[in-house]
């Protein structure tokens, strides 16, 4: 019997099974809300003995899988189950994308400000230092 099956496996080629539908590592299933709940009304319209059975068997399910979808069910959590998870996101706002901007500008000029006024201060004691004569700000425009 051993030649038999030696004879079938060189008819068939060594590439014969490479192309397998089992994957490495097994896919977890996920079932949608809508499918849970319709299986779930399914499961309790049943009324005749063994009928959940093979309501689980056709589906492919466990009966833990209606355990934890009813108590999913009866807390209210299993209508959320499509929503996404996580933080929600705030609002846009457009004009707060604005005042940041004017913020961000706003600190960018009083830091040049303070800068410009350091050197203004260090000019002024220099210029006192040698002695030179500055003049202010104001008298610039009203001697011509």
């Amino acid at each position: 019997m051993s030649s038999v099956v030696a004879e079938a496996v060189r008819e068939i080629g060594p590439g014969y099974g490479s192309e397998c539908e089992v994957s490495d590592r097994p896919k977890r299933r996920s079932f949608t809300a809508d499918y849970k709940l319709q299986v779930l009304k399914k499961a309790d319209a049943c009324s005749e003995l063994g009928d959940v059975g093979a309501l689980l068997r056709r589906e492919g399910l466990w009966s833990s899988h209606l355990t934890t979808w009813r108590r999913e069910r009866d807390r209210g959590s299993l209508i959320t189950l499509g929503k996404k998870r996580g933080r929600k996101a705030k609002p846009v706002d457009p004009s707060a994308e604005e005042v940041s901007r004017l913020r961000k500008e706003n600190e960018k000029l009083q830091k040049r400000l303070e800068q410009a006024e350091m050197i203004i201060d260090i000019q002024k004691k220099v210029a006192s230092m040698l002695g030179i004569p500055l003049r202010s700000p104001e008298s610039d425009g009203s001697d011509s």
